[in-house]
């Protein structure tokens, strides 16, 4: 399938730019539609147990018992985040997954975290149009309270992103970042 023929969904998981007068646009509004009338009830769940089964109906997979979902928990559409085993995610993160959101097996996401994987470009005539590139948080990584993670970037395997970094660049594993923009600040111990 050729990029004018697939589903702006493949498109949009492929990266790159989504023109605002793509006729297929109006699917993308339905499905946040869907996603604001889901998120209501995300929000008011009043368990964990409970969290994990109404945000696995917004992103249309079901997500492991092992993994913990704080409320409350922001997604603007929902359809391409993928959450794996054993993953706590804290109270307040907002996920931004047009481009798509990987988070591999025990990572940990700290209270207010934002993953961002739209932008838009700097001309004032095309700044309507989404670009879009995935984040990928690869297993066992630690993302500390208030980080914001940009689109196109991913967190190494083990890697730690301090408390209110915003990460702009990938992140290699086994580091210890921290800034805005975040920089290495150490090398960690490989885990074995």
């Amino acid at each position: 399938m050729t990029a004018t023929n697939a589903s702006i969904f493949s498109r949009m998981r492929a990266g790159g730019v989504i023109e605002h007068r793509d006729p297929e646009m109006k699917k993308v509004w339905q499905k946040i539609a869907r996603t604001i009338k889901l998120s209501a009830a995300l929000n008011s769940a009043t368990d964990v147990k409970q969290i994990r089964g109404r945000l696995s109906e917004i992103i249309n997979v079901d997500i492991d018992a092992s993994t913990i979902i704080f409320t409350p928990f922001y997604t603007n559409f929902g359809q391409h985040i993928r959450l794996g085993r054993h993953v706590f995610i804290n109270h307040d993160c907002s996920f931004l997954d047009m481009g798509g959101i990987t988070i591999e097996d025990n990572v940990q996401i700290g209270p207010k975290v934002s993953l961002i994987t739209e932008n838009h470009p700097l001309t004032a005539r095309d700044r309507k149009n989404l670009v879009l590139q995935s984040i990928l948080i690869k297993r066992n990584a630690w993302l500390g309270a208030g980080v914001t993670v940009l689109p196109g970037v991913i967190i190494g395997e083990n890697a730690v992103v301090a408390a209110g970094a915003v990460v702009t660049q990938s992140v290699a594993a086994n580091t210890l970042v921290a800034g805005v923009p975040a920089k290495v600040i150490k090398y960690l111990e490989e885990s074995h």
